[in-house]
């Protein structure tokens, strides 16, 4: 049982660590995608995502270790 408790939070560990540097896209997709289920331009939320990706993509190029983990989230803000 503690095996599995571990591996868990391993998991939510990474989940949250992917979300916070896609998260963005997601939310501005899913936005986005609303919108044009609901009959209105779903474009502003379309292009939110597209910008969110180009910084999640700068995100992820950067050499990430403990020191620097932070600087990841937020869209790259410190």
């Amino acid at each position: 049982m503690t095996e599995y408790i571990i591996i868990l939070g391993l998991i939510a560990i990474a989940a949250i660590a992917a979300f916070s540097f896609f998260g963005q896209t997601v939310r501005s997709q899913v936005a986005g995608m609303a919108k044009e289920v609901g009959g209105e331009s779903g474009k502003e939320g379309i292009t939110a995502a597209q910008a969110a990706s180009g910084k999640a993509l700068t995100n992820a190029q950067k050499n990430m270790n403990m020191s620097t983990y932070t600087e990841g989230g937020n869209d790259g803000a410190k």
